[in-house]
């Protein structure tokens, strides 16, 4: 499987370092470079990209005005924004990007990124289901890998790994991390589908737990139960009971 790129960033330097980490991975064809979002959306009505490397500062229309002029397109490319402002990762991920890197980053982190297309594209080259059924890919929702988040003002990119839990707290729902609490502008309806189902689970109606920092599972009353987080405030997490019968088959426990 060929993954067919198009570089767009307006400054030479940063489209020749991105074409040379690029390199390392046999399966990105690089068929294009444009030095601007118009010159983009020529290449892109000319050729069918998989994936747009896309910077967001650039004279004329930025990066994100051409990323919702493409999501209009049928078969758009999976874009993954690569820039060096950390302000605009909000607002990239409502365009429906798969990742966003930060200047500079490094070949992990591109091949994180780069992962996601690839588990993208499989799904979407998945057999088509009998008449009546979805397809595995009908409503493909991308999982980020990483969150982003508000913090004095601030717009930070938080590993979903690193996350705890997530909560409600009156109108706001925050993430808890080893390191603090972070406020998001996510419901957790829309963290529930963009987190990882295999690692995280909606325990209750006011939370999300990633299953890989539960410490502890202590029955409570009436068939709930409480989680015990592996943090340093053990936190408490409720479970409701019946959430509580799904948590136990997931976990194997009769």
């Amino acid at each position: 499987m060929t993954l067919k790129a198009l570089i767009v960033d307006d400054e030479y330097p940063a489209r020749q370092e991105l074409r040379f980490m690029l390199q390392e991975f046999k399966d990105i064809e690089i068929v294009g470079e444009a030095t601007n979002a118009r010159e983009a959306l020529n290449l892109i009505s000319a050729l069918d990209y998989t994936i747009l490397f896309l910077d967001i500062n650039m004279p004329g229309m930025n990066g994100l005005e051409l990323s919702r002029a493409i999501q209009e397109r049928p078969g758009p490319p999976f874009i993954i924004f690569v820039t060096a402002y950390e302000e605009y990762a909000l607002q990239a991920f409502e365009v429906n990007a798969v990742d966003y890197l930060l200047k500079p980053f490094d070949e992990k982190r591109l091949r994180q990124a780069i992962n996601k297309v690839r588990r993208l594209v499989e799904q979407l080259q998945q057999p088509a289901a009998p008449a009546g059924e979805a397809t595995p890919a009908a409503g493909v929702k991308v999982r980020l890998n990483r969150l982003p988040v508000e913090k004095e003002g601030k717009t930070i990119l938080l590993d979903q790994d690193d996350l705890i839990y997530a909560c409600t707290q009156g109108d706001n729902v925050y993430l808890k991390t080893s390191t603090g609490q972070y406020l998001t502008r996510f419901t957790l309806k829309e963290l529930e589908s963009r987190l990882d189902p295999r690692i995280f689970f909606r325990c209750h109606r006011c939370y999300i737990v990633n299953l890989n920092r539960v410490r502890e599972l202590v029955p409570f009353f009436n068939g709930t139960y409480t989680l015990i987080m592996a943090d340093k405030q053990q936190s408490e997490v409720p479970v409701s009971r019946n959430q509580a019968r799904k948590l136990k088959r997931l976990l194997g426990i009769n």
